[in-house]
């Protein structure tokens, strides 16, 4: 990779997205070794952004390319099955499953994604099952335990093993704004505001442009306006 990249790619990793986007579209590539790294951070950007259909641009050309480390590809194939069920394409999300699966990819990140399909098409008990099903494959993998964690919660299924699910994911890696987040809003659901509040807060410092996590941070606010 080009030594150019390295500030937008600094700009990524400390969670300032648009910041990063503007910094990558501003730069000239003059070296086809480096297209593919730049068409995969400005993807992955556009994601962070929420800016789906753009990213969709980027994103399909990495995992078209013969010039791409296969790893690579397979994060590119499961960013875009998220992206594609978040927009109503369900059959090419399916599609990129299908690819996944051929290409050996690890089963319990796969039936992770499946699951957040699943939730995002409010089929709250086949996502729940297929994230049950991720553990029973790796029972540590934080990926499953939060995503499980937090469909317990906020499906008022099991508020307990919720809090323990998600407790479990942020110990497996502390610094995650997503496993911040999802625990935080657990003790929201729990009425635990102080709580919620303090994780919500951390998740929110690191990932300050995530309208997720905006929201659920204006929520707790609200609600401990009103008490």
């Amino acid at each position: 990779m080009s030594e150019g990249y390295a500030e937008g790619i600094r700009l990524y990793r400390t969670g300032q997205y648009s910041d990063a986007l503007t910094f990558f579209l501003q730069y000239t590539v003059t070296d086809d070794d480096d297209s593919m790294d730049y068409l995969y951070y400005v993807g992955l950007s556009y994601v962070r952004l929420e800016r789906y259909e753009d990213a969709m641009l980027y994103l399909e050309q990495v995992v078209t390319s013969a010039d791409v480390a296969e790893s690579r590809i397979r994060q590119c194939r499961l960013l875009l099955a998220v992206i594609y069920a978040v927009t109503g394409r369900a059959r090419l999300a399916e599609f990129e499953i299908e690819k996944l699966v051929e290409c050996g990819y690890r089963p319990v990140m796969v039936q992770s994604v499946y699951a957040y399909l699943l939730w995002k098409q409010h089929k709250t008990a086949e996502c729940i099952a297929a994230y049950e099903k991720a553990l029973e494959e790796d029972a540590q993998n934080a990926t499953a335990l939060n995503g499980l964690g937090y469909v317990l919660a906020c499906s008022g299924k099991d508020y307990t093993r919720a809090l323990s699910l998600c407790k479990k994911a942020l110990v497996e890696d502390p610094d995650s704004a997503a496993y911040l987040d999802s625990l935080g809003w657990v003790y929201f659901h729990l009425g635990l505001l102080n709580e919620a509040e303090s994780y919500i807060g951390r998740a929110r410092q690191q990932q300050p442009a995530c309208r997720e996590i905006g929201e659920h941070y204006r929520a707790v606010a609200e609600k401990k306006l009103a008490k």
